[in-house]
């Protein structure tokens, strides 16, 4: 009951041919074609774009970095002075 059977899905097949026209379907293959070829081919150019090595990313921890940042300038205001 559940199940489609191949009746059932050549008379859904018969309806939108009857509905759209063989000319129509005819284009929206193609240019589904045409779509999932681009997108093989989008996918490849990515693959064939070399990663960049990890030497050549910044460091976050560098000492250079933690230099120049305003808090590293100051003393943090959250800690109490020492008294001795």
């Amino acid at each position: 009951m559940g199940g489609l059977s191949l009746w059932h899905w050549l008379i859904v097949l018969v309806i939108v041919v009857l509905v759209f026209g063989t000319k129509r379907l005819k284009n929206v293959g193609q240019d589904l074609g045409e779509a999932v070829k681009g997108f093989k081919k989008g996918m490849q150019d990515d693959d064939d774009k070399p990663a960049a090595p990890a030497e050549s990313l910044p460091s976050p921890s560098t000492p250079e970095d933690a230099a120049t940042t305003p808090s590293a300038s100051r003393p943090d205001d959250r800690d109490p002075p020492v008294v001795r």
